[in-house]
């Protein structure tokens, strides 16, 4: 017993009563006490003081459990990931023209600060890291809805971005050592077909002297003027007229790897830059290789030297031939050298930047690209029977007199072929 003055101070000494207790004495809230100007029975309508997140996380997942569950269609999953796309795009134009207009020179850069709310703030600095450099791409990204601003589109890096993006979108997933990509080949195909059968109606003589397995070297004369069609329209016919369709695969001159974009297409197309460790791991791997010895000189002559083979080199491709004991096919091809008739080729200016000459043929270059254009002349290909070296063993290829020997044998075989071949011939149009 005892008065009410008493039973209110042990209540505010205390705390109050347990079921008032037990309803606000939670995990990560702080009981309330009520003060001598709040009743006992007032205290269960106060809020608790303290965090108001419930710390408890068997709450939320019973909330989470009970919510409905979205399904995301197939056209909000891209819509999501063209977004996504858009903005990383953003960013990189972003940082990519940050860099350019002054953080790699030192100059003054604009960038938004996190702190104040996206407000810009200029300041100084190297590389972009002085002050808060590395939110220096937030500055200059564009919204979504716009591919890049003006200063993107007139830079020569986004066009090359661009491209480069789309070239890994259509990449094949399946790309051998020498970056042949069938994808991409199988895309053009419908274009070499049309040029073998239509264009230059090309005639196949021989193309049963190619073994139907196993390794195989195609020695040919190289020709077709300032861009050489012959290893594309090669591996169009021996895919085309051979019985087993036999994937050929071509050695290219280096310089068509300065040119640009040049050497990627090539090597996506199923060529090979030349030299003598790619064709031995070509020949291990038991395929067919084409290789032109005459190199750029042989499609580099002049018209009035037309169909007159140049040096076949120093014989690397017998050595080839007698180290892997691989057979080898003679190939003439004869209509290729009035595709672009090359008048004069300047060759002092262009050494400098890896071209071996400059062609000057009748439409190039007072047509620009359009001139580099083949006129559509008739092919005529024969390919005589195949020349075996059993009876050397692979010692033999030191032997450089017997490797200048069997270099011009299979030299003046092909240019027998040659001769024969425009013999017959009574058009250059019409074969």
């Amino acid at each position: 017993m005892g008065t009410e003055h008493d039973r209110e101070r042990k209540g505010a000494v205390n705390g109050p009563p347990a079921s008032t207790r037990k309803r606000s004495e939670r995990p990560g809230s702080m009981p309330v006490v009520p003060s001598i100007d709040v009743e006992e029975d007032e205290t269960r309508y106060l809020a608790p003081i303290g965090p108001t997140e419930p710390s408890d996380d068997r709450e939320t997942h019973s909330s989470e459990a009970h919510a409905p569950v979205v399904p995301v269609t197939a056209e909000e999953l891209q819509r999501q990931i063209r977004e996504l796309e858009a903005r990383l795009k953003g960013v990189l134009a972003g940082s990519a023209s940050q860099d350019a207009s002054g953080g790699a020179a030192g100059g003054p850069e604009t960038e938004r600060s996190p702190r104040e709310g996206g407000a810009p703030a200029a300041h100084g600095g190297r590389g972009g890291y002085g002050g808060h450099g590395g939110y220096a791409c937030y500055a200059s990204e564009p919204p979504l809805s716009e591919p890049g601003t003006a200063r993107d589109v007139l830079s020569t890096d986004f066009y090359l971005r661009q491209w480069g993006r789309a070239g890994l979108r259509s990449r094949s997933e399946e790309v051998d050592e020498f970056g042949f990509d069938p994808k991409y080949e199988a895309r053009y195909r419908p274009l070499f077909d049309f040029l073998y059968r239509h264009y230059f109606r090309i005639d196949l003589e021989g193309v049963e002297h190619i073994p139907g397995e196993g390794r195989c070297l195609m020695v040919s004369n190289h020709s077709g003027g300032p861009i050489p069609y012959d290893g594309l329209m090669l591996r169009a016919a021996v895919r085309r007229e051979h019985p087993v369709r036999r994937e050929l695969r071509w050695l290219a001159d280096d310089f068509v790897y300065y040119l640009p974009f040049a050497g990627t297409i090539m090597n996506r197309l199923g060529a090979v830059r030349a030299c003598p460790e790619n064709a031995e791991r070509l020949l291990a791997g038991e395929r067919l290789v084409a290789v032109f010895p005459e190199g750029a000189k042989g499609s580099g002559k002049l018209y009035k030297d037309r169909y007159q083979l140049q040096r076949f080199g120093r014989g690397g491709f017998i050595r080839l031939c007698l180290r892997t004991r691989t057979p080898l096919v003679p190939c003439a091809i004869v209509g290729a050298e009035e595709t672009n008739p090359l008048f004069y080729r300047v060759e002092h200016v262009t050494r400098a930047l890896g071209i071996p000459y400059l062609p000057i043929t009748p439409t190039f270059p007072a047509l620009g690209p359009l001139g580099l254009v083949p006129a559509p002349t008739k092919w005529k290909i024969r390919m005589a029977e195949p020349v075996r070296f059993d009876a050397y063993g692979p010692e033999a290829a030191d032997d450089q007199i017997l490797v200048r020997r069997l270099a011009e044998r299979v030299r003046a075989t092909i240019q027998g072929l040659l001769d024969e071949t425009l013999a017959t011939r009574k058009s250059i149009w019409f074969g």
